[in-house]
């Protein structure tokens, strides 16, 4: 065993679990807009969020194996869970849309879907620019990200709405609820996470 463990990039691995998140809603866009390739696009989804499990233990694992962090320990513990959080509802989403034999999407669950990918997008960006130490950039980028929340929170609504308007079968009502549901709690966690990056600006700028 060495006497100075190699020094861990935390950024490169928090880049690409940013990334894999990305990657992920990339998928589920794809998914709600060719609603014919469901089953083949749910499979990589599956993948992903695989991949999104093991980029959080490799992150923990190293955290634990860590004595001097870049920031504070329990920040990137937060960061990594929040980021994992993510991806899990977007594969729950997509899981219960299998089970519950979805035969179609909604217009709802596109443009929520949309505005998850906009946000893993920036979300990514953020991360890039906390490693360059751009607090600035990362605080503005975390506005938005909170903008975009907001405008999932009214998409939201507005699926709700629609669906108790519109939809007569009750038991159709409760599958899209609980999927919406999945969709709006991973903009929530993506929200949690420009939160948790903000904290980490202000003790560090």
């Amino acid at each position: 065993m060495a006497l100075f463990p190699k020094k861990v990039d935390f950024f490169e691995l928090f880049d690409r679990a940013a990334l894999n998140v990305t990657r992920g809603a990339t998928i589920l866009v794809d998914l709600m807009e060719h609603f014919d390739k469901a089953g083949d696009l749910a499979k990589q989804l599956y993948e992903v969020e695989q991949e999104g499990d093991m980029l959080t233990h490799d992150i923990m694992k190293k955290l634990n194996k860590t004595f001097i962090t870049p920031i504070d320990r329990e920040d990137l513990y937060a960061l990594a869970s929040r980021l994992d959080d993510v991806i899990d509802l977007i594969w729950a989403a997509v899981d219960r849309m299998t089970v519950f034999k979805i035969k179609d999407s909604t217009k709802e669950a596109i443009s929520m879907s949309k505005d998850l990918l906009t946000t893993a997008e920036v979300i990514q960006k953020t991360f890039e620019k906390l490693k360059e130490k751009n607090y600035a950039h990362v605080q503005e980028y975390c506005i938005e990200i909170n903008r975009l929340e907001n405008r999932i929170d009214r998409d939201f609504r507005d699926a709700l709405g629609r669906l108790f308007e519109e939809v007569t079968d009750p038991i159709l009502i409760i599958k899209w609820k609980e999927i919406y549901e999945h969709l709006e709690d991973a903009s929530d966690r993506c929200e949690d996470v420009a939160n948790i990056l903000e904290g980490i600006v202000l003790k560090n700028a």
